[in-house]
This record gives structure tokens, sequence and C-alpha cells, in this order.
């Protein structure tokens, strides 16, 4: 019997009527199809009967591998990797669909590295992504919130988000001791450009390195204390970073971008 390991953040999920709602989120006839983390296939099987053209998975527990080989032997091509340093437009030149019960402990890390790594080509189609709720409260959480803050900011860049449904403990096996949320993300068709994403990471960070104070101390710390972006802007800097909207933190890395250039 597979137990799953702390570790590694695993929590199985075994609730039918949620693979259901998961599986149900795309068309998957014919498509390309990764799923990260797969752990005991209970997600992995549905997927199948779907009938991708292709399956892979990336699983980076060797014991679970093994067990997956076993169970669906050639009906997926199995990824035995971590992915975090897996480069996933290597995969296929079809577009794909990405299905992932992400470890808690690293999700954050994923989705972060697949919005960074983006060029102006995705490799995928859609994102169906499983985070802890308050994560994906914080993915999906609007201005002047108190969730609101660097991980919204960054998602909302070059994705469309959509909640599908908040998920019970009860649904997995080990129970987790918080909620779970499931979230479906699409690309845009139209983003900000930045030429370097470590800008706005630097950016947010900077802003919301103390998140109750002013904007005008950080602001002058990025921009010299020349007040010029700031009026062209429109920011007023005695609000605090959670006031400011995400389109602005990417105008303002526009200019900063543009003043080290």
């Amino acid at each position: 019997m597979i137990k799953a390991k702390k570790s590694l953040g695993q929590n199985f999920l075994i609730d039918n009527k949620i693979i259901d709602k998961i599986i149900n989120c795309a068309n998957i006839k014919n498509k390309t199809v990764l799923e990260v983390g797969p752990g005991t296939g209970n997600l992995t099987g549905p997927i199948i009967k779907k009938e991708p053209k292709k399956f892979y998975v990336v699983e980076k527990d060797n014991e679970l591998a093994a067990h997956l080989v076993g169970k669906f032997d050639n009906k997926i091509q199995i990824i035995n990797n971590d992915i975090l340093n897996f480069d996933e437009s290597l995969l296929a030149k079809d577009k794909v669909i990405v299905f992932g019960n992400l470890p808690y402990n690293i999700s954050t890390e994923i989705l972060s590295k697949w919005i960074i790594n983006l060029k102006n080509n995705f490799w995928f189609e859609c994102l169906i992504l499983m985070f802890q709720k308050e994560v994906a409260d914080r993915i999906i959480s609007n201005v002047n919130n108190s969730n609101y803050g660097r991980l919204s900011i960054l998602s909302n860049w070059k994705l469309n988000i959509k909640k599908i449904c908040d998920i019970n403990p009860s649904s997995f096996k080990p129970q987790p001791k918080i909620e779970s949320t499931l979230l479906f993300f699409t690309p845009k068709k139209n983003f900000y450009k930045i030429n370097n994403p470590k800008n706005l990471e630097k950016i947010t960070r900077i802003f919301f390195s103390n998140r109750r104070k002013m904007l005008k101390k950080p602001y002058n710390k990025l921009f010299n204390g020349d007040l010029s972006v700031s009026e062209k802007l429109n920011i007023n800097l005695n609000l605090r970073p959670q006031n400011l909207n995400c389109e602005t933190y990417f105008k303002l890395t526009q200019e900063y971008e543009d003043l080290i250039s």
C-alpha cells in the first residue's frame, strides 16, 4: 500500500464528484494532456477514458512513478522528474491541457515559474490547478483587498483566472487540515509587454515588503525621488500597495525598465 509522503506535500484526491468536475473543465478528446503530481492515478484513469491524443504525467516520487507504470502501462508517458526542473514547452508542438493537484509546499513556485517563463507563444491551452484555498484566494484577489498582493498581480499579468469550486479536506486521503480550491487559467490575448518578468517581481516585492506603509518610500527607492512617473500614471503616493490595481503595477514596471535601459 502506497502512503502519502509529507515531505512531498502529497494528498491524494479520492472524491469522484470532484474528479468529474475537474475533467469536465476542458475538452480532452484528441488533445495533448499533461498531469502534474498524479499520485496514485485517481484522476489519471478518468482522463484516459476521455481519449487524449497524448498523455504525459510528471511524477517526482520514484515509488509512485513505478506504481503508475504498472497501473496504466503505455497509456501514459511518465516523466519521473521534479516539475520545477522540467521544461514543459518541449513536450509537444500542440498546446497542452494541464491538470495539477499541486503539492501545497511548492504550488506558488510552480505557478510563478510557468508565468515567468512564458513567451509570447503559450505552450498550454489552459491550466486546471488545485491550490490550498488561502493561496487561491491570493491568486484571484482584487485590488483593495487584504489578500491582494504580489501573487495576484503576477498571476493576472498574462492569464485569465476563473474559480471553479472549493474542495473539502474529506475529498483527499490523507485529509489536509485546510480547504482547497480549483482554479481554471487561460492565456490572455493581450497583455502588457514587460521585457524581463523579474522586473515585475522586483517592483511588487519592493512595494509589498511593507504593505501597511505608504507608497512614497518604495516609489522613491525605485525612481530616485523623480515624481514624473507617479504624475504620468496618476498615482497618489499616500496610498498603500494594495490600493494600486494590477494595470498600474504593469505600467510601473514598464517605466522602471525604461529608466534602467
